[in-house]
């Protein structure tokens, strides 16, 4: 394997959105390792993206276990003598009220949405540094950057995630790397329907997402792009966004009002 070569991982790389950023690496020339849990969807991936062209590969991860991250970043590091690319993409939902929430649904979200992307962040951000470039992006959510009654454990995960990719944005420039933190809304992938629903009612639950205007994960890939090729800490292609904020901003009573009936809506699908 040529040394000149790009290369980047994706975790949670074998669909959604993960599998859209894999197709947008293939078509920038970059060489893709897929990494996923599931070795059945990674196969998959890697056979569709290869008809498109670029070359990719499946390696079988669960970003939960450290040790497995850092032998796979080394791994692709030594054999390439450079790492271009991390997406720390692999992510759970999981839908309840806080009350609800037991230490091991606690535990299972944050291994899964905190620590996998610290464990990446870890293994990948030294490398990095050193050679003196690369670009590293989490996948957090819109609820990382507001509130989600209903989805408290997510939304917390979520906020942890944005805390740490915008503080290692500014860290990482002096030394030539690049971090944002992807930020998706309502993107049609197969997070809502594997999600964990605690004491609530999952199709009610997927009733109510499925009322909103899903973004394709091809179409979040590529504004996703566009972001990191500004070097944007935030990357939050939500439609009115901005609009949202200034509106949540100066009229807080709207912003109240509007979360207590996004908490009456979940509280309708809880059990009990």
């Amino acid at each position: 394997m040529s040394q000149a070569k790009r290369v980047g991982i994706v975790t949670g790389g074998a669909s959604g959105i993960g599998k859209a950023l894999c197709k947008e690496l293939l078509e920038r020339g970059v060489y893709v390792v897929i990494a996923d849990l599931n070795a059945e969807e990674g196969v998959r991936a890697v056979a569709e993206l290869e008809r498109l062209g670029g070359e990719c590969r499946f390696a079988q991860l669960d970003v939960t276990e450290g040790t497995a991250v850092e032998d796979l970043v080394s791994s692709v590091y030594r054999e390439f003598g450079r790492l271009d690319y991390l997406f720390n993409n692999a992510g759970i939902a999981m839908y309840g009220e806080i009350c609800d929430m037991t230490e091991q649904n606690w535990k299972r979200i944050m291994d899964v949405n905190v620590w996998g992307v610290i464990y990446g962040v870890q293994a990948a951000y030294p490398l990095m540094k050193e050679q003196g470039f690369g670009c590293i992006a989490n996948t957090a959510s819109a609820a990382g950057l507001g509130l989600a009654p209903g989805s408290g454990a997510y939304s917390a995960s979520k906020h942890a995630v944005v805390g740490l990719t915008a503080s290692l944005h500014y860290e990482a420039e002096a030394y030539g790397v690049e971090v944002s933190c992807l930020c998706p809304a309502f993107v049609d992938t197969p997070i809502f329907d594997s999600g964990e629903a605690i004491h609530m009612d999952k199709k009610k639950m997927l009733a109510q997402v499925k009322k909103q205007k899903l973004m394709t994960p091809e179409r979040f890939a590529a504004l996703a792009f566009m972001g990191l090729e500004k070097n944007q800490a935030l990357v939050n292609p939500m439609p009115l966004r901005r609009t949202m904020d200034i509106v949540f901003t100066l009229f807080p009573l709207l912003h109240r009002k509007l979360m207590r009936l996004v908490c009456r809506t979940a509280r309708e699908a809880r059990l009990g």
